[in-house]
Formats: C-alpha cells, sequence, structure tokens
C-alpha cells in the first residue's frame, strides 16, 4: 500500500497557492485536509527541503517558493519519495541457491523500475497550476 502523503501533499500544496500566506497554516490546512496540523507540518517540512515552499514559523503561514506553474506532480513526488525510496519493493530473501529463486529479484526488479520510470514521466506532465485551473472557484460561505 502506498502512503497518502503525496495526496496530503498535493493538497498543502494547493491550499498554499489558493490562500492569501497568512491563512495558509498548519491548522487551517489540517481542516481543509482532516488530519492533525502536526501532519501537515511535518509533510510541509518535506516540500520546504525540497524547495517547494517557503515556511514562517508561527502565525505567518506558507507560501509557494516557484509560480505553480512550475511546480510538477513529479516534483511533488520526489519531495516526498526521494529517488532511494522505490515505489514497489522486491523482498529481499529470495533463496540464490534455487534456479528461480536467483533471479527473481533483478527480473522484478528492472520491471518495477520501468513502472516508477512511467509513472514519474506522466507526473512530470501535469502541474499544481494546472489542478488549480481545474478546481471551481472557492464559494464564499457567509
Amino acid at each position: 500500500m502506498v502512503a497518502t502523503r503525496f495526496a496530503v501533499a498535493i493538497h498543502i500544496l494547493l491550499l498554499i497557492a489558493s490562500d492569501t500566506a497568512d491563512e495558509a497554516t498548519s491548522a487551517r490546512m489540517a481542516v481543509s485536509i482532516g488530519t492533525n496540523p502536526v501532519v501537515v507540518r511535518r509533510i510541509a517540512g518535506h516540500l520546504a527541503r525540497a524547495r517547494l515552499i517557503s515556511v514562517q514559523r508561527g502565525p505567518g503561514g506558507a507560501a509557494l517558493a516557484r509560480p505553480a506553474a512550475e511546480i510538477t506532480l513529479r516534483d511533488v513526488w520526489r519531495a516526498i519519495h526521494p529517488e532511494k525510496d522505490r515505489l514497489i519493493r522486491v523482498h529481499g530473501r529470495a533463496s540464490k541457491a534455487d534456479p528461480i529463486g536467483r533471479q527473481v529479484p533483478e527480473l522484478l526488479r528492472q520491471r518495477f523500475d520501468q513502472a516508477e520510470a512511467a509513472m514519474l514521466r506522466d507526473l512530470a506532465t501535469t502541474t499544481i497550476a494546472d489542478l488549480l485551473a481545474r478546481m471551481e472557484p472557492a464559494r464564499q460561505v457567509a
């Protein structure tokens, strides 16, 4: 099972892109996402280290570090899942003495790496701005 951190990271970026800087707080985002502000801050830390957002401690909130049109979903994936993390892992205890067991890990690794590369190519074609453009404008609550 792939964790939902990637989806939460995208949700955070969409909120930051659509809110004013002082509204993009972890408490405000946590309400929209349906999680705890600590989870938002942890994932925002990954986004900040990847230079996708800048975070102001305290009441300042967060802002995009570059235009939404320049942040791809691939960038977000890599912020949450560094290159060393594999999307699909191969079991590591296959028997090297068994003629099938010794071949399966490399056989699967090649195929899984191809699948992940295809996913990353696809994610690179969509930006945060693309997703924002597909969203309905926020409705004001009276």
